[in-house]
């Protein structure tokens, strides 16, 4: 992987006007057409980290870079990311193709060429016969592919997604991560991933940050070393087995507060 990362961060925190420190220091980087997961429990930051890359929230201090440019400044280019929160957030009144066409219709996309890029995202999320229904007509799982497709539909380079499948059943979540690596893969993206459960960021990602909370911070690193793509059969192995004990390991020790000396 060449050229300038796709995320660049260097010791971004985050502390809110009440005294609050939600971030300490991070630093991080995010290659292009990496996959890193952001694994920690609730309040430990992944969130606000994930919305600093975005542009969504300004840090304290520190700095964030996109492929070497400031966050504000990548993002004004245009199409630089794409954001795909916890919830589908579609609008129940609208159709699935208005749904994903609507960042092309703020953005002042001319409707023929909006119409093609949605038609071309339904397809790679498996839904172009769905493409008339209204969300309510839809799957929760089929809700998150549409809230997918209408990030992919901007063409993006990076995609943030904040624990996009949390609020689904386990056989939904894990059909969903077979179908997100599929589509990494074929668009060559960089994607930076928010999670709170272990067997999901062993089998999605290639790296693993592990952060502990209050305050937020990021307290180790794990390398996933294992080829792609990564079948069901993966999730059974005794590689995954290892994978999954060492993580857990790790957020115990930082759940325990085992980094707090070392921090002080």
């Amino acid at each position: 992987m060449h050229g300038a990362p796709a995320v660049e961060v260097r010791a971004a925190a985050k502390t809110y006007p009440n005294g609050t420190q939600a971030l300490l220091p991070v630093n991080l980087t995010v290659a292009a057409g990496d996959f890193v997961t952001l694994l920690g429990p609730s309040g430990c930051g992944k969130s606000t980290l994930l919305k600093m890359v975005a542009g969504l929230l300004a840090p304290s201090s520190g700095a964030l870079q996109l492929w070497g440019r400031p966050v504000e400044t990548a993002n004004a280019a245009g199409g630089a990311l794409s954001f795909v929160f916890q919830e589908a957030t579609l609008m129940p009144w609208a159709r699935v193709d208005a749904n994903v066409r609507l960042p092309l219709d703020l953005a002042g996309l001319p409707r023929a060429e909006a119409d093609a890029r949605v038609g071309q995202a339904l397809r790679l999320v498996g839904l172009e016969r769905f493409a008339s229904h209204l969300p309510r007509e839809l799957s929760g799982g089929m809700q998150m592919r549409v809230s997918i497709a209408r990030g992919l539909v901007t063409q993006p380079r990076l995609l943030l997604m904040d624990e996009p499948f949390g609020a689904l059943d386990e056989i939904t979540r894990n059909r969903l991560d077979g179908e997100l690596l599929a589509l990494w893969q074929a668009q060559g993206l960089a994607v930076l991933f928010v999670t709170h459960s272990i067997h999901e960021a062993v089998f999605l990602s290639r790296r693993v940050l592990v952060m502990a909370a209050r305050p937020g911070r990021v307290v180790d690193e794990v390398v996933i070393d294992e080829p792609y793509p990564r079948s069901p059969a993966f999730r059974v192995s005794t590689a995954f087995s290892q994978h999954a004990a060492r993580l857990q390991d790790c957020l115990l020790r930082a759940s325990g507060g085992a980094f707090d000396e070392a921090l002080a």
